[in-house]
């Protein structure tokens, strides 16, 4: 076993595995593998056909215990046989993006992770991951929960898809969340050594602390490296994060076309509001259509009808946050495209119970708008544009809700 200290356990597998084949799919070995207590500790001891990268640590409010992992195969796995631990309250694992895999136990005690370790056997390549929880005052597992900080594996904290769909809470606070657009092995346009996944993300973060600094806003990014994230993901992640609101920025590129430049903004069109709800019901889980409301259970016609009812009210606001960007790049003298309101289908805009918009600040194909996408002071147009924008639509969908209740 080895021997860790605090809140988390960063793990690759030891020497001893160095020469196991990694390209397959590790399963799970359901007959071995179980949670319990013994000893005044709980365990987790999972069996695996292979050894595989993997890390462990706990979080708080509510205490749980998360292991990440390369991708394993959990078919044939049982939360009731697995789990035999008087103090876990909740157990879930599945997928947690293409390539990983997340198990989440929920704690009823505060215990905190004194022991883990990856044993494998040299003789069939298989691998045993033990985890023992001892038990802690409340204060010590407050001081020892949090994810590790670790540039391989931070992409993973985005989203828990084993967690439940967020209810929409009104609580003041606006949640815009931020999507820079494309990422990973999708680097997007490319000119002149810029990248369109690069230069996004380094504007979404900009916007994101901007408005992080602005009272009564909120700022969530579907992406904080350069990683790929599916475009339905990015979805996923904006309603788990309790999105008010998605923005996804883009920087496109025209070949051989050096003139068309400036800020564009889009929205979905009429007939892909249409087309979208029954792509949204083919694609999603049921429980992730609309924020707060599961629709496990319900066939394709209750949940697009749903969809469609939600959306004749997020709609509009698409359509009037959209036409606050324009006018507010405007404002901050941004580079704004001669026909700057512009529909799409566009599937990270397919989202029916939040408003959203993407913005394409601009063409790298264009020079000028590749110098000032470039420079900071440039990009601090776009990205006082796009918070001037968000505060001017908040505030007018505040004052119409005031109306409604009068």
């Amino acid at each position: 076993m080895i021997r860790i200290v605090g809140a988390a356990v960063l793990a690759c597998v030891g020497m001893a595995s160095q020469a196991q084949d990694f390209t397959g799919l590790a399963r799970l070995d359901v007959t071995h593998s179980v949670i319990e207590d013994s000893w005044g500790k709980t365990t987790v001891d999972l069996f695996l056909s292979q050894p595989v990268p993997w890390r462990v640590f706990t979080l708080d409010d509510p205490r749980r215990l998360v292991l990440d992992f390369r991708e394993i195969d959990w078919r044939g796995a049982d939360k009731a046989t697995l789990d035999q631990s008087d103090r876990v309250s909740d157990l879930r694992f599945g997928a947690l993006r293409p390539g990983w895999s997340r198990m989440v136990v929920d704690l009823s005690d505060a215990m905190i992770v004194s022991q883990a370790g990856m044993q494998v056997n040299t003789v069939d390549g298989t691998a045993r991951l033990t985890v023992n929880l001892s038990p802690s005052s409340d204060a010590d597992y407050a001081a020892a929960a949090g994810a590790p900080s670790d540039p391989g594996w931070d992409m993973l904290n985005t989203v828990d898809p084993t967690a439940p769909p967020v209810a929409t809470v009104d609580d003041g606070i606006l949640t815009v969340v931020i999507d820079p657009g494309h990422g990973g092995i999708d680097p997007g346009a490319e000119r002149d050594g810029l990248r369109e996944a690069d230069l996004m993300l380094q504007l979404a973060v900009e916007v994101a602390q901007t408005m992080n600094r602005m009272e009564g806003m909120r700022a969530v990014l579907t992406r904080q490296t350069d990683v790929f994230v599916p475009l339905e993901e990015r979805i996923s992640i904006a309603r788990r994060s309790g999105a008010d609101v998605l923005l996804s920025l883009h920087a496109d590129a025209l070949d051989g076309d050096e003139i068309t430049s400036g800020a564009s903004v889009y929205t979905l069109s009429d007939q892909a509001q249409e087309d979208a709800s029954l792509r949204m019901a083919e694609r999603h889980d049921r429980g992730d259509l609309l924020a707060g409301l599961d629709l496990t259970g319900q066939d394709d016609t209750v949940a697009t009808v749903l969809m469609d009812l939600a959306r004749t009210e997020t709609a509009p606001q698409s359509d009037t946050l959209a036409d606050a960007l324009v006018q507010a790049l405007m404002d901050t003298n941004a580079r704004v495209n001669s026909t700057p309101r512009r529909e799409a289908l566009l599937a990270v805009l397919n989202a029916a119970d939040f408003p959203s918009a993407l913005v394409e600040v601009g063409f790298l194909s264009n020079p000028h708008d590749r110098e000032a996408l470039r420079s900071a002071e440039g990009r601090a147009r776009v990205v006082a544009g796009i918070v001037l924008a968000v505060q001017r639509w908040a505030n007018s969908e505040a004052a119409k809700d005031a109306l409604r209740r009068q």
